[in-house]
């Protein structure tokens, strides 16, 4: 291996980081997970999805990770604390933290009831400021940290049938760049990173939502300049990028990662 590739390869490991990532359990949040903690960290897996994030964590762990799971509605100011409490407790820092976790409700305005509204908002937006708020002072403490957050290209650009989501989103894209004004002075970046259509259980459940079959929804979901439906190891690569020392300068910004569907 050459020096510059040592480099390289030095600056993407994680070791000896705690990387805590929400919505773990499946999708991206999962392989971002297994990628990080190959990549040296010890990774938190939060999820509402009990048995599947105990399953992940010790998938990891057999593998030679480093991995706990901790079950937590990141809807619950309550729970998002008494997590994040646990955690510095156990560990004593959070060094990573993914905001992951979402959900989809494809209706319209006029369809939309304001319980969905709600829980897309509650689970996608104030989710994200809920773990940041208690994780953030445990960052400040050690004078460093990295955030990113899960926005979309629909949080860039409008998308049918999908008024909530698409609020929620463009919501993250926008906290993110006002908690990057507020928290360098406290060596902390916090980015985003913006996936277009990702295999996912999610984007399989948008197919049902929207009434027609997960194959049809697929192909749809390819037609773009690079003609495929993107892999959760596509959108965990990038952030892998933003969570390690290649993108020591990198904050506020906005990474779409997406096949080039909004181009």
């Amino acid at each position: 291996m050459s020096n510059s590739n040592h480099k390289i390869h030095d600056l993407l490991s994680l070791d000896g980081k705690v990387a805590l990532i929400t919505g773990a359990a499946s999708g991206i949040g999962l392989t971002t997970a297994y990628i990080f903690a190959e990549r040296g960290a010890t990774v938190v897996l939060i999820d509402i999805n009990e048995s599947s994030g105990i399953s992940a964590a010790t998938q990891i762990e057999e593998s030679g990770g480093k991995a706990k799971f901790f079950k937590c509605d990141v809807t619950s100011d309550q729970e998002c604390k008494k997590i994040v409490e646990e955690i510095d407790n156990e560990f004593g820092k959070i060094d990573i933290l993914f905001n992951n976790a979402g959900v989809i409700n494809r209706k319209d305005i006029i369809d939309l009831e304001e319980k969905d509204w709600d829980f897309v908002l509650d689970v996608n937006l104030k989710g994200t400021y809920l773990l940041s708020h208690y994780v953030v002072p445990i960052m400040i403490k050690n004078n460093d940290g990295c955030i990113i957050n899960s926005g979309s290209g629909w949080g860039l650009k409008g998308g049918p049938k999908a008024i909530a989501y698409c609020a929620s989103k463009g919501g993250v894209v926008n906290l993110t760049r006002a908690m990057a004004i507020d928290l360098g002075k406290h060596g902390i970046r916090v980015n985003c990173v913006c996936p277009g259509d990702i295999d996912t259980p999610m984007l399989r459940r948008e197919a049902h939502q929207l009434g027609i079959s997960e194959e049809e929804y697929l192909k749809g979901s390819a037609d773009r300049p690079i003609s495929r439906v993107g892999t959760p190891q596509d959108v965990a690569y990038a952030v892998l990028f933003l969570a390690s020392n290649l993108s020591t300068w990198v904050t506020g910004s906005t990474l779409v990662v997406d096949g080039g569907g909004i181009a």
